[in-house]
């Protein structure tokens, strides 16, 4: 019994808080928001309420107008906050601003990513990838750490101490910054290695924005067991397995290739994380053939296609053969009263959306439930006929 309680985790409790756009359509707060609280979820805290400011832009002293800070600050305190976790990255001077202000701890979209990321990293490549950008993150906003000295009294004198902490501090990132890229460097010839070996095998690679369930269709594929999870960021690590299909054509040899899952992507991924995570997607950019894998069940699904394109595209991977795999069909709701609807948006059914995306799509698309294993056999002929 003593031993439950000593191993009981405090939940922290958040506000999430965004800023509208006067440019962006009014469904995006919603639908951002939304993604955040499932990011703040992930990381384990409970979102306790949002604040959401329309705005021409970002107010570059508080991210959000003085009006709003004051209503968020009463909130935080009345509410007993611990966290307040802001839609976007803040500058360090942000930062410092709305710690004075809020007197509690401020995470933004970033760090919040940063951090999910550190507690999914298994292998020492990922836990080097993610310490690297983690470093590099940190390095600009050292200064946060001293606030404590800007308690003091006067203004000569200040300078000294503080100065000489934060230089020593940034010398020591500096270092370890040096070091785990002399690290990483290591371990990516021992990838690239391992790649070399494969030189002469079909290979085919899993890519997708996160959470729409390329493990769960690897694992379909393959008949192997890589965790699937519903969370963020589940699959940090490159996995890699063989898979051999029978050839419909008795004469012809089986098709056999490599099959390998990667990093899901996601709207405003840490630019830290896409540079330490460059050696893990070359798997991506080695593939013959990329499976882009949709949720189609999630109202902006065609934004968050737009943002792999983008990743790919930054990557340099936005010109492999690629097979569309629309997934959780079991999920979609066209019903226009459906909490996940916006507005805006043209409802269609099932059979409607499959006869437009394969109408303008120039590449081929599927559409299957990998947890019901629907219509698994068409994406499985789509594969044979591609690399056969």
């Amino acid at each position: 019994m003593g031993e439950q309680i000593t191993n009981k985790v405090n939940v922290e409790k958040a506000v999430l808080v965004g800023v509208e756009l006067k440019s962006s359509p009014l469904k995006s707060s919603k639908e951002f928001l939304d993604e955040l609280e499932f990011l703040a979820t992930t990381a384990g805290a409970v979102t306790e309420k949002r604040f959401v400011q329309r705005l021409e832009y970002p107010n570059p002293k508080s991210y959000i107008g003085k009006g709003k800070l004051e209503e968020l600050s009463a909130y935080a305190k009345a509410m007993d906050i611990d966290l307040v976790i802001f839609d976007d990255e803040l500058s360090p001077s942000q930062i410092r601003n709305l710690e004075k202000e809020l007197d509690c701890k401020i995470v933004d979209r970033s760090n919040l990513i940063l951090d999910i990321f550190a507690k999914n990293a298994r292998t020492a490549q990922a836990k080097t990838q993610v310490e690297l950008a983690q470093s590099e993150y940190l390095l600009p906003r050292l200064t946060r750490m001293w606030t404590h000295l800007q308690k003091q009294k006067g203004g000569i004198g200040m300078k000294g101490p503080g100065e000489k902490e934060i230089e020593t501090d940034r010398r020591v990132i500096r270092d370890k910054i040096a070091k785990l890229k002399d690290d990483l460097k290591r371990i990516d010839k021992q990838s690239v290695t391992k790649r070399k070996s494969r030189q002469n095998q079909k290979k085919v690679a899993l890519v997708g924005y996160t959470n729409v369930g390329k493990s769960t269709i690897m694992n379909a594929l393959s008949k192997s067991d890589v965790l699937a999870q519903n969370k963020l960021f589940a699959t940090l690590d490159s996995t890699v397995r063989k898979v051999v299909f029978p050839n419909p054509d008795p004469i012809k040899q089986p098709v056999i290739f490599l099959l390998s899952d990667t990093v899901g992507f996601i709207r405003k991924l840490p630019h830290q994380l896409i540079e330490s995570f460059k050696s893990t997607l070359d798997e991506v950019k080695d593939a013959d053939l990329l499976l882009h894998v949709v949720d189609i069940s999630h109202p902006a699904f065609e934004d968050q296609m737009q943002t792999v394109q983008e990743t790919l595209l930054e990557i340099g991977a936005a010109d492999k053969p690629t097979i569309t795999v629309f997934n959780k069909i079991d999920q979609y709701h066209p019903d226009p009263t459906h909490d996940d609807i916006f507005e805006d948006q043209t409802i269609y059914d099932l059979e409607e959306l499959k006869k437009s995306w394969m109408a303008k799509s120039k590449e081929q698309v599927v559409f299957v439930s990998a947890v019901q294993k629907t219509n698994l056999e068409e994406l499985r002929q789509l594969l044979i006929n591609h690399l056969s």
